[in-house]
């Protein structure tokens, strides 16, 4: 019997924007059932191709054949008609309505043509989100009260509701916990028994082993390889394929003693209904301490809270023991805290700007001259910024949307650099940041510490909790279930802690 012709098979794809390259000659091709991955550094041209097989983007040249006839994919709504859904790392849900009308919209039921039946919407959402396995989401809810996980499944509802043959699924995995991937992973197995293809977009190689079928490897604009095996090719080969170079997958050393000295961060008996229990912790000057546990453990609430984006119902914070105004930004920025939140571009930068006005824009009071601006002094603190961190390119003026997901962050720790920041609070440092510049921020992460810097870290990935930090508290459920130094646990024993919650030690 002859070999079926791919699902989909993109050929010869370029596409140029003013000034850059993005996608030259790029060849895909996606068997029916399977789930074909799609790794690259950022600035690889992954989300310039997916765009293109959304139909967001139009090629410059280059053919799509659809089940063995060519195709143009003129828009989204022509790309979903032939049975292609897309679903984006920053998801394109409307806040203000509810889940059904959400999962819906573009393609409501309807009775005599105009009149929206909303009990058809919600009943067919419900179906959906049980085989989603998530049947506790109201389909009536406003999605704008949902978490970020739930948002998650809401858009897969979405994809599933039209006749879809390919979903396109760009970093699925990075708001969910562990129980939530593994989800997740169930749910793309049932898709692909179906024949549903499923086009798979992570940083986290080790997904890349568990699910996929299939590997190709986008590096500057060019698909270095294609159709490797994704379970049997060797994770170096995959990372020299990325990166143009061998990475080795190594935290920077951590200080021989333990930190030293009185702390500079005090949290006592800090906590918030429905959050997070009464916590107490103590960050020296140096350290680096992370908070590990799932989704949903209190882990972000904590971060705001002792940054003052929460107020406690209980429990004070303090810097170098003075006590901090509840609930007050202000207040913590002026002692010395500084957030690089999980949401970056969504909360921390201001994506339209130049990147010296978002490394400036925490300390325009050391720049007012007499009512204005001081342009030069303000540019000059911030090329200082820009050359500490190595964060490229190193043309502060530049807007900072243009910049890679891990050069963005430079950006946000630089913004807290020149401010003088004490204490640095990270949530999701690395979330949609390439593998080499992981590297790079865990090495400027160190560093920072070890110039005397204090930073509590929050991440999804116990392997960056326990790489990173010299101490751990293990939360489940929004309690701590266990402290030790990183360097007396490991994956598993944290992953055994915060799911069965041992006592507090």
């Amino acid at each position: 019997m002859a070999p079926q012709p791919p699902l989909l098979s993109m050929s010869g794809i370029t596409k140029s924007f003013p000034g850059v390259r993005a996608l030259d000659g790029v060849d895909l091709d996606v068997q029916a059932g399977e789930v074909h991955c799609l790794l690259g550094q950022n600035g690889a041209g992954k989300s310039t191709l997916i765009k293109v097989l959304a139909g967001a983007h139009q090629p410059d040249t280059g053919t799509i054949r659809w089940r063995g006839e060519d195709v143009t994919l003129r828009s989204p709504i022509a790309a979903m008609r032939l049975g292609i859904a897309t679903i984006y790392q920053e998801l394109d849900l409307v806040e203000h309505l509810s889940v059904a009308e959400n999962v819906h919209l573009g393609h409501e039921p309807t009775a005599a043509g105009f009149v929206v039946r909303k009990g058809t919407a919600k009943a067919s959402t419900a179906r959906l989100l049980e085989r989603l396995g998530h049947p506790e989401i109201d389909p009536a809810r406003l999605v704008g009260e949902l978490s970020a996980a739930h948002q998650q499944i809401v858009s897969m509802a979405r994809a599933l509701s039209h006749d879809v043959r390919l979903i396109v699924m760009d970093e699925p995995s990075a708001a969910l916990d562990p129980d939530e991937v593994d989800n997740l992973f169930r749910i793309v197995g049932d898709l692909t028994a179906d024949g549903v293809a499923v086009v798979y977009i992570s940083h986290r190689l080790e997904e890349i082993r568990r699910i996929g079928d299939r590997v190709t490897v986008l590096k500057d604009g060019r698909a270095v390889a294609g159709g490797l095996p994704a379970k049997s090719t060797p994770t170096h080969e995959v990372v020299a394929l990325m990166t143009g170079r061998n990475v080795e997958y190594v935290f920077p050393q951590r200080p021989a003693a333990a930190p030293a000295g009185e702390p500079v961060l005090t949290v006592e008996g800090l906590s918030r209904a429905g959050e997070f229990a009464p916590l107490d912790l103590e960050v020296r000057p140096g350290e680096i301490v992370g908070l590990a546990g799932l989704v949903g453990s209190g882990r972000s609430e904590i971060l705001e809270t002792v940054y003052g984006a929460r107020k406690p119902d209980t429990g004070r914070v303090l810097v170098d023991g003075r006590p901090l105004k509840p609930g007050s930004v202000r207040a913590a920025v002026r002692a010395g805290l500084g957030l690089a939140p999980e949401e970056r571009k969504a909360q921390a930068l201001l994506m339209l700007e130049s990147v010296t006005r978002n490394v400036s824009v925490s300390s325009m009071s050391r720049f007012a001259r007499a009512g204005w601006i001081d342009r030069g002094a303000e540019l000059g603190a911030a090329r200082a910024a820009v050359r500490e961190l190595s964060l490229r390119p190193d043309n502060p003026d530049v807007p900072v949307r243009t910049l890679s997901g891990g050069n963005q962050q430079k950006a946000v720790l630089a913004r807290w650099l020149l401010r003088g920041c004490r204490v640095l609070l990270l949530d999701e440092p690395t979330r949609g940041v390439d593998v080499g510049a992981r590297a790079e921020l865990y090495a400027v992460v160190r560093r920072l510490a070890d110039e005397g810097l204090a930073v509590l870290l929050v991440s999804s990935e116990v392997p960056e909790v326990l790489g990173l930090a010299d101490r751990v508290l293990v939360l489940r459920e929004g309690s701590v279930v266990h402290t030790a130094p990183a360097r007396e646990l490991d994956e598993h024993r944290v992953l055994d802690l915060v799911m069965e919650g041992s006592p507090a030690s």
